[in-house]
C-alpha cells in the first residue's frame, strides 16, 4: 500500500483516537516493517509515525525506562525533576506541545530571564545590562563568524574587550548552552542553533511527556541491541531475547554510543559515519539537586541565577523548582566533566561551596537530601548533547544519510534544533518517512505541511 503524506495527516488523527498499549517487556516480534533501535524522543517519535502508518513497528530499549536522555525523576524527592532535557521551544510550530495537551499534561512558558549575582550580592541594573550587552557582542560575533566560509572555533572569535563578563559570557555561550567550552565548539554550529524561540516547560517533566506518548508505541525494554545486519533491502537486529527481521531500522543511539562500539554493524557502517559522528560528540552537562526547605536563599519560585566569573568554575542554579525547595545546580563543559568523573560526593560538596560563595555559609548549611546526575558515566548515552566540534557542521547532515535500509536519527542530526527535545522529535517523524519512501509505503505530494525546520522562526531568548 503507498500512502500520500496527506493520507498520512489523516491517519496520524486516526491514530490519535487508538486505544493505548504499554510499553513493555514482552516477548519480541520477529519479524516487523520497521524496528527502532532506541526508545528516546526520536525512536518514540518515529515509532507513533510508523504505527499511524498501519505499518508493524517494534522498539527495543536497552535502558529499563522510556525517555532516552529525557528522564523524568519522581520518587527521590516529593516534587518531580527531570535530570535531563528540560525546555522545549517553539510554541508555533512544535507539535510535542499540542501532544502534551492531548495526554493531560500542562505546558507553560519557562523562566524568562537570568539574574546575575556578583559575589554575594544581586548585580545592579546597570551591570545586568552591561552583561546582556557582552552577550549580544559575543552573540553578534559568533553569527558573523558562522556566515564566513572557515568554521573556526567559537573562542577564537569574541570580542577581546568582554572585560568582567568574559567569564560569565563563555559559560552561557558554551558549557550551559552546549555542554562544551566555546574553543571546543562550531562557530557556525552554535549561529544556526540560534535559529529557536520561546522556551517551554512541562509541569509534570520532559520525561513524563515522552513516557505518556510511548504508551501508544510497542517498546521493548531492557532490551538492547547487539548486532544490526543491513543491506539496500533488509535489516536485521540482534538482541540477547531474539532477532527482529526488518525492511529497515530507524537507529536514535547518541553519537558517544555509535562511536563507542557498542552495537556492531555487519557490514560496517561507512568511516564517513562514523567520522561524522566523532565530530559530533557529546558535550558535559549535569545537575546537582539540593532540597533547601524554607527558601534560605531567597530567591522566587523557578529563578535563573548565575554569577560573574572569572573562570569557568561555576554553574547555573534553577531555584525553587515549581515551587518547590529543590534547587538544581547545573554544570557544565569541561569543568563539568571534570567535575563529575570525581562522583556524586564531589559534585554536592562543589554544589555547596558555590551556594556558601554567593549566599554564605548558612545558607549551604540548610541543604537537605542531594542528588546528582552523571550522564557521561551512563552507558546507554554517554553524555549530554551533541555539540559540533570547529569545521564539524557539516557533519549533522552526514550523519543523517541513509546507509542502505538503515536510517540515523536524534538531536545530533537536526541542523537547527540540535541539543533539544524538538529536535529529536523531529528527526525521528523525518526518518520515519525516509524509511517509508525506502521501502515503497510513501511518496512525496508536491504541496507538503511545514515542519519546524521549515517555517520562519523568531531570534531567540538568550
Amino acid at each position: 500500500m503507498t500512502i500520500t503524506r496527506r493520507g498520512f495527516l489523516s491517519a496520524s488523527a486516526a491514530f490519535a483516537a487508538m486505544p493505548v498499549l504499554r510499553a513493555t517487556a514482552a516477548p519480541l516480534p520477529r519479524e516487523v516493517d520497521i524496528v527502532v533501535i532506541g526508545a528516546g524522543a526520536a525512536g518514540i517519535a518515529a515509532a507513533r509515525r510508523i504505527s499511524a502508518m498501519g505499518r508493524k513497528v517494534v522498539v527495543v530499549e536497552a535502558a529499563s525506562q522510556v525517555g532516552g536522555r529525557c528522564i523524568t525523576d519522581s520518587t527521590t524527592f516529593d516534587t518531580p525533576f527531570d535530570r535531563g532535557a528540560r525546555w522545549m521551544h517553539n510554541p508555533d510550530t512544535n507539535p510535542m506541545i499540542r501532544l502534551a495537551r492531548s495526554v493531560g499534561l500542562d505546558v507553560l512558558p519557562a523562566p524568562s530571564g537570568q539574574k546575575m549575582r556578583i559575589g554575594r550580592r544581586n548585580a545592579r541594573a546597570g551591570e545586568t545590562e552591561q552583561f546582556l550587552a557582552a552577550l549580544v557582542r559575543a552573540n553578534r560575533a559568533i553569527d558573523e563568524a558562522a556566515r564566513g566560509k572557515l568554521d573556526t572555533s567559537c573562542a577564537s572569535v569574541l570580542p577581546k574587550d568582554l572585560g568582567d563578563w568574559a567569564g560569565a559570557a563563555e559559560f552561557m555561550l558554551g558549557a550551559s548552552f552546549a555542554g562544551k567550552d566555546l574553543k571546543e565548539l562550531s562557530a557556525i554550529d552554535k549561529g544556526r542553533a540560534q535559529d529557536r524561540n520561546a522556551a517551554i516547560a512541562c509541569r509534570q517533566g520532559l520525561g513524563t511527556l515522552i513516557t505518556k506518548l510511548a504508551e501508544q508505541a510497542p517498546v521493548a525494554l531492557s532490551t538492547p541491541a547487539s548486532r544490526i545486519a543491513w543491506s539496500n533491502r533488509d535489516v536485521s537486529v540482534e538482541t540477547q531475547a531474539g532477532k527482529i527481521a526488518a525492511r529497515a531500522a530507524i537507529v536514535t543511539v547518541s553519537t558517544n554510543v555509535l562511536t563507542s562500539g557498542a552495537i556492531k554493524f555487519a557490514p560496517d557502517i561507512p568511516k564517513r559515519t562514523l567520522d561524522a559522528a566523532s565530530k559530533l560528540s557529546l558535550g558535559s552537562y549535569d545537575r546537582i539537586v539540593l532540597q533547601l526547605p524554607g527558601n534560605p536563599l531567597g530567591l522566587s519560585r523557578d529563578d535563573i541565577l548565575i554569577e560573574q566569573s572569572d573562570s569557568m568554575r561555576t554553574a547555573l542554579m534553577y531555584a525553587n523548582i515549581g515551587g518547590s525547595s529543590l534547587c538544581s545546580i547545573d554544570v557544565g563543559g569541561s569543568f563539568g566533566r571534570d567535575l563529575t568523573e570525581q562522583g556524586e560526593k564531589a559534585m554536592v560538596a562543589f554544589a555547596k561551596e558555590w551556594i556558601t560563595k554567593l549566599f554564605g555559609s548558612e545558607a549551604a548549611a540548610a541543604v537537605q537530601k542531594t542528588s546528582a546526575t552523571r550522564w557521561n558515566a551512563s552507558p546507554f548515552v554517554l553524555g549530554a548533547m551533541s555539540a559540533a566540534s570547529p569545521g564539524g557542521q557539516l557533519s549533522r547532515k552526514t550523519l543523517a544519510e541513509p546507509i542502505g535500509n538503515m536510517f540515523l536519527a536524534g538531536e545530533a542530526t537536526h541542523e537547527t534544533l540540535w541539543g533539544t527535545v524538538d529536535g529529536a522529535w523531529e528527526s525521528g517523524e523525518r526518518a520515519a518517512d525516509a524509511a517509508f519512501r525506502k521501502i515503497g509505503a510513501l511518496r512525496d505530494e508536491p504541496a507538503d505541511v511545514p515542519t519546524q525546520s521549515t517555517k520562519k522562526r523568531r531570534v531567540p531568548r538568550q
